[in-house]
């Protein structure tokens, strides 16, 4: 070997490696960095926009937002009130829906969570005749749309006499949330190691308190997730509550749907009515945000 050939410099791996990736990789790589930041960031704001809105004009007097944009706040601060908020308390229509839509949210979806979790217990790890057909079955009825009950079920609550009352839609949104709720929380569970449950069996835990010390712990991020969708389901939900309701009982979609129908101009109670009913489903979002990702996350690597 010539002395020329020795003093040649070793190529680095690595940047042999980077010259053979295509053109498209590397510029992925490069734009992967900060820029895709700033763009998401970007766009995270524009997002954000219309619920900014929402809120500066429900601190805006009507004369103020009948005759500028939300946006003049920012040069004249001296327009923020609460007046708004205060005619917000003082009508009742409002006030009782919000209360309705509480008592119709949280039952359907503590329902929904604690028999969906007994039932994807029983469907992961108990054994009984027909269990697969029956889950089957479960699985058949995601795919049953919500408009082609809306009549039926009309006619057998009104039978009963639970048509427009809030135990009603509660009944419903249950009947209705329970088949995702199995097959999500079915899934979860059977991925539970199998020498993790027959260990606790051999010490003489039974089912119950294997469901209960066991099962539940380990998916509680699963759990969290389904409580947060099916709460945000019924808390938005307009066309259940637009049938089954009644004056009495009206949840806030369809008492602002009401408001803007019979007094159109009444924006100084429909903008803080609206941001309420939109505030308090991100209020739990947010507060649930950690398990809602774990509960995500586990589903993919599982």
């Amino acid at each position: 070997m010539t002395t020329e050939a020795r003093s040649l410099p070793k190529a680095d791996p690595v940047t042999v490696v980077r010259a053979r990736r295509s053109l498209g990789a590397r510029l992925a790589e490069g734009v992967s960095g900060g820029l895709v930041r700033v763009f998401l960031i970007v766009v995270g704001l524009f997002w954000l926009v219309p619920t900014i809105g929402l809120l500066l004009s429900s601190l805006r007097s009507p004369s103020d937002m009948s005759a500028s944009g939300w946006w003049t706040v920012f040069s004249k601060p001296s327009q923020l009130t609460f007046e708004s908020y205060q005619k917000l308390l003082e009508n009742s229509d409002i006030t009782n829906s919000l209360l309705n839509t509480v008592l119709i949210t949280a039952p359907a979806t503590v329902l929904v969570v604690a028999i969906g979790s007994l039932a994807g217990y029983a469907f992961a790890w108990m054994e009984f005749p027909g269990r697969d057909w029956w889950f089957l079955a479960v699985v058949g009825l995601l795919v049953v749309p919500v408009q082609v009950a809306l009549i039926p079920i009309a006619e057998l609550f009104g039978r009963i006499g639970l048509f427009g009352t809030v135990l009603g839609v509660v009944l419903f949104h249950t009947g209705f949330g329970l088949p995702f709720a199995v097959f999500l929380l079915r899934n979860f569970f059977a991925e539970i190691p199998r020498e993790l449950l027959e260990a606790a069996r051999l010490d003489g835990a039974g089912e119950l308190r294997l469901f209960s010390r066991v099962v539940l712990p380990l998916g509680g991020p699963a759990i969290a997730s389904l409580g947060i969708f099916q709460f945000l389901w019924v808390w938005n939900d307009m066309l259940v509550a637009l049938v089954f309701t009644k004056s009495g009982s009206q949840p806030i979609t369809v008492a602002l749907q009401t408001q803007v129908r019979q007094f159109g101009n009444n924006i100084d109670v429909l903008a803080p009515g609206a941001f309420i009913s939109m505030v308090i489903p991100l209020a739990v979002f947010f507060a649930f945000q950690r398990q809602f990702v774990s509960g995500v996350m586990a589903g993919a690597v599982k």
